[in-house]
């Protein structure tokens, strides 16, 4: 009797998280955001320059916990696991949320059915940047040099499956060009064989191709997003150059785990979109290259449908180049 009391107690208790007035009190402690990859990188570096608005705008701490492992899918899986209370959160991105379910048999959670999506933040382009020894200089050439040269080039990224992988992969199939791919422990000895001309080229993000690009040590041939970057004005898209489809931001978002109240859903969504509109922040994400998603794609309603897309999108790429999923 004792144990079916004790149980029912912590149910009535749990239970009480749920209830309005909990929910539209929130927060009443400090939350946690969870960064799934290391200290320093880019989603940390923007994470913490959001989250040091929105805890001014709710009243309380956020406190950035970097959890990094198997491609962000560590840190990811924690929040998927926690209480759905309000008090832990994730910045994922199109590695977490997608490209994780097209590359793993088994992933480490159900990126559409483990989380309560909250608002899209910013989109981070890749650029196309190429060896400064290659005599091209738009993507016109780039895609004439590579049909002619392609079994004997080589592309590289930051590991099979990132971020500077997969879009390159996209780029490859638009082109129907097979080169061969050499994975790097992480974007920057990648392109430092780049900037060495051991590499023929990477798609990069863009808060450093564009500062190896201004520096001469590589050369921009494209911008792979539906528009230019505020970064990098004068350097054409894909579809600009005559490629329309080749688009590959990779995207930061927030989830909660499934199943919070939707006022509190609400309530962070009201912070992290005054947070983007801040014209402190929205200069200093901008300056680190970022795009600020537009309000109308900050809701959680057009990141429950984001996702799937993604999830769908980058699975057809895998499938169609060949990689096994682990």
């Amino acid at each position: 009797m004792k144990v079916v009391a004790v149980i029912a107690g912590a149910a009535i208790a749990a239970g009480c998280l749920f209830t309005p007035a909990a929910a539209q009190n929130w927060p009443t402690r400090p939350i946690t955001l969870v960064v799934p990859f290391a200290a320093g990188g880019g989603v940390d570096v923007s994470a913490r320059i959001q989250a040091q608005k929105m805890s001014e705008l709710l009243g309380q701490s956020i406190v950035v916990d970097n959890i990094g492992g198997a491609s962000g899918m560590i840190g990811a899986e924690r929040v998927a696991k926690s209480a759905p209370d309000g008090y832990m959160v994730l910045i994922g991105n199109t590695g977490t949320q997608a490209y994780s379910q097209a590359l793993n048999k088994a992933p480490l959670y159900n990126s559409l059915t483990d989380f309560t999506p909250v608002g899209l933040a910013t989109d981070s382009p890749r650029i196309l940047i190429v060896r400064k020894t290659m005599p091209v200089n738009n993507l016109a050439e780039f895609i004439a040099y590579v049909k002619a040269h392609q079994s004997s080039m080589q592309f590289g990224s930051a590991g099979v499956g990132s971020g500077t992988h997969l879009p390159c992969v996209l780029l490859n199939m638009a082109l129907g060009v097979h080169v061969t791919h050499v994975p790097y422990r992480g974007e920057g000895p990648a392109q430092q064989d780049l900037i060495a001309g051991r590499i023929d080229y990477m798609c990069s993000t863009i808060q450093t191709g564009a500062v190896l690009a201004k520096q001469g040590e590589v050369k921009a041939i494209a911008l792979m997003s539906p528009r230019r970057a505020k970064i990098m004005p004068d350097l054409p898209t894909t579809g600009e150059q005559g490629l329309p489809g080749v688009a590959a931001s990779v995207w930061d978002a927030y989830f909660m785990p499934r199943g919070v109240p939707p006022p509190i859903v609400r309530k962070f969504n009201k912070a992290m979109s005054d947070a983007l509109d801040d014209p402190a922040v929205h200069k200093r994400l901008e300056d680190l290259g970022l795009e600020i998603a537009e309000p109308q794609r900050r809701t959680p309603d057009y990141l429950a449908k984001l996702v799937p897309e993604e999830v769908a999108r980058w699975t057809k790429v895998v499938r169609a180049a060949g990689i096994s999923p682990q």
